[in-house]
């Protein structure tokens, strides 16, 4: 690779010219630096927001190319950076500092520094290439520390010791596992004993720092390979202790059970290549979060852990108030799901009767996809005979719930009869009459016995009312 040439080719987007042109007017350094070089450099699709450093000030220089720009500069002077708009791209100005930390905290005592500096206090290798938008050596790669061979190892280092690197920024050691899962990278071996060493301090850094690094990695193509970095490296203890305790097998009498941790991981992978959501995923790694609390043992059934999904969807909203993930219909649908997840697996291993389907239907909602979704991803067992039986009978089990939802539409189920016509037809007040006679209803469509439609509903109404010593208003 001839440094010259090639990089050139990353900067052909006549933005870079603009800038050129006006750090030669300034008598300025000025490169782009971070993720736009090193994604250019890995052939990846990069994203377009670009990091520009200017040996000087940041600010004045973002002012200038907004001036030349003819366009608005965003200026935050407690950071020291500027940021504008052009096109697609979202340029970010900020001057070269060398940083340095006290003990107790992640927020840096910075000074004005030359590039050397900047490059020094970067994260990782991969991130600490710079290319010169200068016109003496424009396109030329400042790589101090090796970050292009590094991309050639696939590999994450830090660019000083990372004793010291993750020990001034903690959030540093979430970041190295979440680029190691986004990029399939591995983690020097050094800067994970470096975590490791370290791990105690990722306590000073906020929750919502961590969940942002952490939802980073759920959203990654293999998100096992960032959870058992984390789980080696003590920092998912700390993180997410209700993850990390799911880890480990007891024996007794020569039965054991699966480790639950490495099921996770198993079943988040297998939603991640399904192509879930953010939510979905999290219902993955929640969905047996409750059996270590509910891990029993039967002398003739062996391991047990009944009753695993009722309490684990009590305890997300606690987890999730804890990670500081959102505290609304996101987290009422992960709990919706770790609730149900057991449902179609039990519909798949018996004989599947119009009733409990549309319970299941009733039940699930609109989110009824989803739970099949992961339900088909739970299946983890090795054995090939049974995986392929399993997953045979949920696609009888999701045609049928395709038939009985044609037919008797409970998706989204709204009582054909409202207890408003319940009191206006016996004359009552609200009160136990009223809900008895519409769980009647309900129960009677779900079991089949009579047609989801207002016409039998209502004369199923009169029926119950009459049981009950109910005398209808004529």
């Amino acid at each position: 690779m001839k440094p010259d040439t090639v990089m050139r080719e990353f900067l052909q987007h006549p933005i870079f010219t603009v800038l050129s042109d006006i750090a030669a007017e300034s008598q300025v350094e000025c490169y782009v630096v971070g993720g736009y070089v090193r994604d250019r450099l890995m052939g990846r699709d990069f994203k377009n927001d670009i990091d520009v450093v200017v040996v000087g000030s940041g600010i004045d220089f973002a002012m200038r190319v907004g001036n030349r720009l003819d366009t608005k500069v965003a200026v935050y002077k407690n950071f020291g950076t500027a940021m504008l708009n052009h096109g697609e791209l979202q340029l970010e100005f900020v001057g070269a500092r060398r940083e340095s930390y006290r003990r107790d905290s992640r927020k840096p005592i910075v000074e004005d520094g030359s590039l050397e500096d900047d490059q020094n206090r970067r994260d990782f290798t991969i991130n600490a290439m710079a290319l010169s938008l200068n016109k003496s050596d424009f396109g030329r790669l400042l790589d101090p520390f090796g970050g292009l061979e590094d991309i050639r190892q696939r590999v994450i280092r830090t660019p000083l010791s990372p004793g010291e690197t993750f020990s001034d920024d903690p959030l540093r050691m979430m970041r190295a596992v979440r680029f190691a899962t986004q990029l399939n990278f591995k983690i020097d071996i050094r800067a994970i004993n470096a975590i490791k060493d370290n791990r105690e301090r990722i306590r000073i850094i906020s929750k919502e720092r961590i969940i942002d690094e952490l939802n980073k990695i759920v959203l990654a193509a293999k998100p096992s390979f960032g959870f058992r970095y984390l789980f080696d490296t003590g920092l998912l203890h700390i993180v997410f202790p209700a993850m990390a305790n799911l880890h480990g097998v007891d024996v007794i009498d020569g039965k054991g059970h699966k480790d639950n941790f490495y099921h996770t991981l198993e079943v988040l992978d297998n939603v991640a290549e399904l192509g879930g959501d953010l939510w979905l995923r999290w219902a993955a790694i929640m969905h047996d979060i409750a059996k270590p609390a509910t891990k029993r043992f039967d002398k003739r059934h062996g391991w047990t852990f009944h009753g695993h999904e009722d309490k684990g969807a009590r305890m997300v909203p606690k987890l999730f108030a804890e990670l500081k993930l959102p505290l609304n219909d996101r987290m009422k649908f992960v709990q919706k799901l770790v609730l149900l997840h057991l449902r179609p697996i039990v519909l798949a291993q018996d004989t599947v009767t119009d009733s409990a389907v549309r319970r299941l239907l009733f039940e699930a909602g609109d989110d009824i996809d989803s739970l099949m979704m992961l339900c088909h991803a739970d299946v983890t067992t090795k054995n090939e005979y049974k995986k392929k039986k399993y997953r045979q009978n949920f696609e009888l089990v999701k045609q049928k719930l395709k038939d009985v939802e044609e037919r008797d539409q409970i998706r989204n189920w709204q009582p054909p009869v409202t207890g408003e016509d319940i009191m206006a037809a016996f004359r009552l007040k609200p009160g136990r009459e009223v809900g008895a006679i519409k769980n009647a209803i309900r129960e009677a469509i779900l079991e089949g016995d009579i047609p989801n439609n207002r016409e039998e509903a209502y004369r199923y109404m009169l029926e119950k009312g009459k049981e009950m010593g109910l005398a209808p208003i004529n």
